[in-house]
């Protein structure tokens, strides 16, 4: 005697081949974004950008994550909402940059220019900022590391053109610092 499939184990494989054939279909059907291609910014992610002039440019919202950018000119540049994790702005220009909510964390600022610089509500963990110019930038709400803003205080000075506030009281120095 022959013996058929259950109905209900047919049904079920039935009902097995087609979610697996609905998740092939959105799996092959994605649209791949261009590496370069960012809510129509440009995506310098890990890219080679010494020396480099983006003086006066609106980047707000653009990655420069890993990318190296020692001794680039970002002269008053507007890199607002930026992500710059494990970036390098060795010896750049940054002065008057507008840095509010930038995605900061473990960059190297040594050495640059900061001069008027707005880092409000910039996330600045694990960054360092050995030896640069920091006079009249604003760090109000920024995360910074205890030490690196002990540094800072050291040289802090200046009050910011733009927000007006004093670049002493927005990394939180003490008066005998």
């Amino acid at each position: 005697m022959k013996q058929t499939a259950k109905p209900w184990l047919w049904q079920i494989t039935k009902a097995i081949l087609v979610l697996f054939l609905i998740g092939f279909y959105l799996i092959l059907d994605v649209h791949p974004v261009s590496a370069f291609e960012f809510d129509s910014k440009v995506n310098y992610t890990l890219s080679e950008l010494r020396g480099q002039d983006f003086s006066q440019q609106d980047l707000s919202g653009t990655s420069f994550a890993g990318a190296d950018m020692r001794g680039a000119d970002f002269h008053e540049a507007n890199l607002e909402g930026t992500i710059l994790t494990k970036g390098s702005f060795l010896q750049a220009d940054l002065g008057g940059v507008n840095f509010t909510q930038a995605f900061s964390d473990r960059v190297t600022f040594d050495e640059s220019n900061l001069t008027n610089a707005i880092f409000t509500d910039a996330l600045l963990t694990g960054s360092t900022f050995y030896r640069a110019k920091i006079e009249g930038a604003d760090f109000s709400g920024a995360l910074v590391d205890r030490y690196q803003a002990m540094l800072m205080c050291k040289r802090a000075s200046g009050k910011n053109p733009v927000t007006g506030v004093d670049t002493r009281e927005s990394l939180g120095c003490r008066e005998d610092s």
